[in-house]
């Protein structure tokens, strides 16, 4: 007799193994969509650290002292909603000529994006933790702060390093 068919084992057999393979993909795909959002992260603070150098650079070769950004965006409140442009220019200093970066950040509460939280503070997203990030105007130096072992810091750690 010619079997057309398969058996109900055969079948369960194929179920069980496509359940776990299925099982290691989606894991390591959710591992991969993070490492992608911290390397979108740190391009995004090369690009504005780089930005505010430029800024004051562009300042001393104009013979305009080696001034600072004083704001990283021209939001005039404290803090941003979803949709603002953040890091686009100083307020005091908003000449398009003068901006920081030629496309904005836009500001979203959610992973893999930035907000404005206070005055020169901005938070980034990832993996549902809030890295708080500080620009101090004097300086002109933009960073998170680095220290205990605990889940923002160490994503503090591989966004800066």
């Amino acid at each position: 007799m010619k079997r057309s068919a398969f058996t109900m084992i055969e079948l369960v057999v194929v179920i069980v193994i496509l359940g776990i393979l299925s099982s290691i993909a989606v894991s390591k795909m959710a591992v991969t969509r993070d490492d992608a959002q911290i390397t979108k992260g740190r391009s995004e603070i090369a690009a504005l650290r780089n930005a505010i150098i430029l800024y004051r650079n562009t300042n001393m070769l104009k013979g305009n002292g080696a001034k600072y950004p004083s704001k990283l965006d021209a939001l005039s409140t404290a803090t941003s909603s979803d949709g603002n442009a953040i890091f686009g220019y100083d307020s005091n200093d908003s000449k398009e000529d003068n901006k920081l970066l030629d496309y904005p950040v836009y500001a979203k509460d959610t992973n893999g994006h930035w907000r404005k939280v206070a005055n020169n503070k901005y938070s980034y997203k990832i993996t549902n933790l809030d890295v708080n990030f500080t620009y101090i105007a004097k300086i002109g130096k933009f960073d998170c702060k680095h220290g205990i072992a605990n889940g923002a810091q160490k994503l503090c750690k591989s966004l800066t390093e």
